[in-house]
């Protein structure tokens, strides 16, 4: 989709556009959603990025519903206003309040659908667990979309309060978090799943110690994948335009509070994608 903005008013302006090089907004609470742009990143190695952490808010899981949907309001308002050509709302509790497809003319994604119908494709019982914040459990954002999907799938869901500190922490290979995980799934695993959503786009930090205890019999879903399939349909279809360009594209990284600890852990998460710019904003 083109800026009408940015086009300059000549002969041209009536054919139509064949490109788009602006970025793909993606924002998230935290460090977490650096898992969904990495993957992005690595799916559409030609396309820029301008990543929003509002790390001076989060969590946003332990928010109301009425202040988790302002906050990304202004998130989204932020990065409307570094004219992005789409929105990936990186972060499920956000994802709980904005189900809009289209926000402020910017297609919107956000990772519920993605999930849900990932999920969905790879379980072969119909028994599906869902890890999440207490805000996206609450809200039954997944148990939702997935009946809404496929009315005979069996969801079982578990709010995980401790993972984004942990996350946070970069806690993903400490004893202490094997402990915490177990706890928290024991419970789950006595339903029989065999497939598990990573509710909250910092889950797939702790991907390994998760991993320890669902066994290898479970399948884990995350969303960069999901919704890195989604942005290609659109691509196809001609709802998103591609860059085309042929200068190194540009991965720009902010936050809304500065933290050498989150550039640190973003660039571990990041790899090998390189991001070029770490910079700290107002919203």
């Amino acid at each position: 989709m083109a800026d009408k903005d940015s086009r300059s008013h000549n002969k041209e302006d009536s054919q139509p556009a064949v490109e788009d090089s602006r970025p793909i907004g993606v924002f998230d609470s935290g460090i977490g959603g650096l898992t969904v742009l990495k993957e992005l990143a690595l799916q559409f190695p030609q396309e820029n990025f301008l990543y929003l952490g509002d790390t001076a808010r989060l969590p946003y899981g332990s928010k109301s519903p009425h202040t988790i949907r302002r906050y990304s309001e202004q998130n989204i308002e932020f990065l409307q206003s570094q004219n992005v050509k789409a929105i990936v709302i990186a972060c499920n509790s956000a994802s709980t309040q904005v189900p809009e497809r289209e926000f402020a003319g910017l297609p919107v994604y956000n990772v519920i659908g993605p999930g849900s119908q990932r999920a969905l494709e790879v379980s072969e019982g119909l028994r599906i667990g869902v890890l999440g914040t207490r805000a996206t459990i609450n809200s039954q954002a997944y148990t939702k979309q997935i009946h809404s999907l496929n009315p005979h799938a069996q969801v079982f869901d578990q709010a995980c309060p401790l993972f984004v500190p942990l996350a946070e922490e970069g806690w993903d290979s400490d004893p202490v978090t094997n402990l915490i995980v177990f706890r928290y799934l024991s419970s789950l695993m006595q339903n029989q799943i065999d497939t598990l959503i990573l509710g909250c786009t910092h889950y797939p930090i702790l991907k390994n110690s998760i991993a320890r205890v669902t066994g290898s019999s479970i399948q884990l879903v995350d969303s960069g994948e999901a919704i890195a399939d989604w942005l290609e349909e659109d691509f196809m279809a001609g709802r998103l335009l591609r860059r085309m360009n042929p200068t190194p594209r540009q991965v720009d990284v902010t936050t809304t509070d500065a933290s050498a600890h989150f550039t640190e852990l973003a660039h571990r998460i990041l790899k090998p994608v390189k991001a070029d710019d770490f910079r700290v904003v107002n919203i």
